[in-house]
């Protein structure tokens, strides 16, 4: 169906329903049923009867209609690869990857791996996905998609018996082998992930357990990565506690978790890093531990691991965390900007990997006054007009246009304008964005618009002032 054609089905659509109105007003107005007698009584119900007729006939003209509108199309970011349908509480799993909660929870029953990547995944967690579910709310706003209400879950998980959590610990903490060590660790990854119970005891009722759990590690010193079986399943389970909001505090102040943590960035496999990574930014929810984090040196390991690393689910979980570290902490961003942070990201960028999610940090931290500056030395914003001219998803296309925004005030009036004034007049980039990007990106679009004819209106001025001062 052509837009013409969507236009005049909607045109009738709203003339059809007019006259139901009307029909309907002149119900409540004309009268009907006032007075009395027989003879007013026949013409009531002829009345009655004829109203009755026209608001049939036009309630089937208005059905009829309705049914002509073209389907809307929901885009593709935001329907579950799982259910294939629109997500309702999207979630995020250690892959990267956005889900449906109901649907990934089922799946994770019986898998260890991403049903889109099929990579093995280092942990269990969910985490909810805010972007993207504001993102689908303000869509079906727009759009008027009936969006599904998220349903209570109806699922009974069978609890372990956390009694067999201190013998794993002691197994850990107090080994008889090697093999035997890890075994213990294995099992108390695999405990922690599965059952919330048990997360919550080990903090909560064993005395001293992060200690305990963690010395074996500390005990190596910088070969923290000797054992890195035993490593892997040590901070696995520390990933998992840390996710019970009542015990991050008391996790993040234990004087062996930041510097051990930190050790792994640097020293260990792969997934070990994806998994110190991922604690950090479980326990970053705090804002108390915010700062502990901030004044250690993982901020600067976790930086360091995006620009050596090529493992995309380990730089994208190095980047979630310094999203949550810089989040509302200034101190910690000024800290992340003078560690190199604005380098690496345009390094990465340029690169092509894991673009998202580079992106996405430069967005939350160009609001920064010493990141603008130093964006703007490096010449970044010809890069975030490259990426804004064909955006992979929405969200990226809305980090993009925010760097941009965010920089205008420190590129109006330099050459830097004139950047953006040959990118509208190449690429008409601006005002395709304001016409079909999402909400969010198309009011940062037009305002940007905006100032840049403010700017050209202001300097045609000033060059007929000139112009009439040499004549």
């Amino acid at each position: 169906m052509t837009d013409s054609t969507a236009e005049s089905t909607e045109a009738n659509a709203n003339t059809l329903r007019l006259e139901l109105l009307k029909v309907l007003t002149e119900i409540f107005h004309d009268g009907v049923g006032r007075g009395g007698g027989k003879d007013h009584q026949v013409e009531t119900d002829g009345v009655l009867n004829a109203i009755d007729e026209a608001v049939t006939r036009i309630l089937t003209c208005l059905g009829k209609v309705e049914s002509k509108k073209p389907p809307v199309v929901v885009p593709k970011e935001f329907i579950c690869k799982l259910s294939k349908t629109i997500m309702i509480e999207p979630v995020i799993i250690a892959s990267g990857q956005t889900f449906e909660k109901k649907h990934i929870t089922k799946w994770l029953k019986h898998n260890t791996t991403c049903p889109e990547t099929k990579a093995v995944l280092s942990h269990l967690c969910l985490t909810p996905n805010h972007s993207i579910s504001e993102l689908i709310t303000q869509w079906c706003l727009v759009n008027k998609y009936d969006r599904p209400d998220p349903q209570p879950s109806d699922e009974t998980v069978i609890e372990m018996f956390t009694g067999d959590i201190e013998p794993l610990l002691h197994r850990i903490s107090s080994p008889s082998s090697v093999a035997d060590q890890i075994e213990a660790a294995k099992e108390l990854a695999l405990q922690t992930s599965k059952f919330v119970n048990v997360r919550e005891f080990f903090v909560k009722e064993l005395h001293d357990s992060i200690t305990r759990l963690l010395t074996p590690l500390s005990n190596l010193g910088d070969d923290v990565d000797s054992n890195p079986e035993l490593q892997e399943n040590i901070l696995t389970s520390l990933l998992n506690i840390s996710t019970v909001e009542k015990s991050q505090k008391v996790i993040a102040e234990n004087p062996l978790v930041i510097p051990l943590l930190t050790k792994s960035l640097r020293k260990g496999t792969d997934q070990t890093k994806t998994v110190s990574a991922a604690t950090l930014t479980s326990l970053s929810g705090i804002d108390s531990n915010k700062i502990i984090i901030g004044n250690s040196e993982a901020l600067k390991a976790l930086i360091d691991l995006i620009g050596d690393s090529d493992d995309l689910l380990a730089t994208g979980e190095a980047g979630y965390a310094i999203l949550n570290l810089c989040f509302d902490e200034l101190e910690n961003a000024e800290k992340a900007v003078s560690e190199g942070l604005i380098l690496t990201l345009l390094k990465k960028i340029v690169a092509g990997r894991n673009v998202e999610n580079m992106v996405s940090i430069l967005a939350s931290i160009s609001t920064n006054n010493r990141a603008k500056d130093e964006i703007e030395e490096l010449g970044i914003v010809c890069d975030i007009l490259k990426i804004l001219r064909n955006p992979s998803c929405l969200l990226t296309g809305e980090n993009a246009i925010e760097i941009l925004f965010n920089m205008f005030d420190r590129i109006r009036g330099t050459a830097r304008l004139g950047i953006l004034q040959e990118e509208e007049l190449l690429y008409k980039t601006f005002t395709k964005l304001a016409r079909q990007g999402s909400d969010r990106a198309a009011r940062k679009a037009q305002e940007i618009l905006q100032w840049m004819e403010m700017f050209a209106e202001k300097e045609r001025r000033q060059t007929m002032l000139e112009f009439a001062a040499l004549n």
